[in-house]
């Protein structure tokens, strides 16, 4: 059941205050290092990553100093290339995947790379585009880009339900993620994330929000049986 918007505590001053500060500090910062990370592949790759790695820690510590939310990490993030399957609250994750995993391979609506400027170093980091309305032509296209990719051995970080999800709510899996999970022959690492109780709204509110890994699903399992355990794994924060 769905957190419902008259559940949640009123937002106080400080929260609207802190929050405006947030977006002013990290959106402006975010520019900054748009720019910095493509003009860091002229002197190679390395550096462009760890532009991206940087800007992703930045969003930490302006959470951490401005909207005073921090991030606990219970489990172990995965040791060998697997594909983490991971709970979409809000931007949160998607914004810490660069810094939680190492710089992993990410899927994303299709959408956030049209974005100017940051589309293309999105595109250069390793961002592969999904385009949710074309089916199997999609799923066709993501197999396509992580094979490219898949001799890095980046980690592969995908949301299974497709989109960000109000904190409550569990909708069923995508039929992306079961096509990833065959034809890449990965095992999979679920993480339960429960950014939304404070960050999915405009005004967030200061707390700890916690990424719970949970234990790997290897490869070659029956369908029904993953896409469960996925299931159950990354909504075991989905209370409260």
């Amino acid at each position: 059941m769905a957190l419902l918007a008259d559940s949640l505590p009123a937002p106080t001053p400080g929260d609207m205050v802190r929050s405006l500060a947030f977006y002013l500090v990290f959106y402006s910062g975010t520019l900054v290092f748009v720019f910095a990370s493509l003009a860091a592949l002229l002197a190679g790759r390395g550096p462009f990553m760890a532009a991206v790695r940087q800007w992703s820690r930045f969003h930490r510590s302006c959470m951490r100093a401005i909207l005073r939310i921090t991030i606990r990490v219970e489990g172990a993030p995965p040791a060998c290339q697997s594909i983490v399957a991971l709970k979409h609250e809000s931007f949160v994750e998607a914004i810490d995947l660069p810094a939680l995993l190492d710089c992993p391979v990410v899927f994303a609506k299709a959408e956030l790379l049209r974005i100017p400027f940051w589309g293309r170093a999105a595109a250069l980091y390793g961002v592969v585009a999904v385009e949710r309305d074309q089916g199997a032509s999609a799923l066709r296209s993501m197999i396509a880009a992580a094979r490219k990719t898949a001799g890095e051995g980046r980690h592969f970080a995908i949301f299974p339900e497709g989109t960000r999800m109000p904190h409550g709510e569990s909708p069923p899996l995508q039929a992306g993620f079961a096509g990833l999970y065959k034809l890449l022959g990965l095992p999979v690492v679920p993480a339960a994330v429960d950014s939304g109780r404070l960050y999915h709204r405009r005004w967030k509110r200061p707390g700890t929000i916690v990424v719970r890994f949970g234990e790997p699903i290897p490869p070659g399992m029956p369908r029904a049986e993953a896409e469960a355990r996925v299931h159950a794994a990354i909504n075991a924060l989905n209370t409260g």
